[in-house]
């Protein structure tokens, strides 16, 4: 029972982790990308919000 254990053990080290569990598994970057995104996309939003004000005279 034992030398199954070691074998199945030794089996899931050599199983290379997926990109995409390694970046779930990340919480700091998770924030990051959770604070980050957000503000860039609705200060775009605004920059093109406020170019298209007409200039008045």
């Amino acid at each position: 029972m034992d030398k199954a254990k070691t074998e199945s053990d030794s089996t899931d080290e050599s199983v290379p982790i997926p990109p995409m569990q390694r970046l779930l598994d990340n919480h700091f970057l998770l924030l990051f990308i959770g604070v980050v995104v957000p503000t860039v996309l609705y200060t775009l939003w605004g920059v093109m919000e406020l170019s298209q004000i007409p200039i008045t005279q």
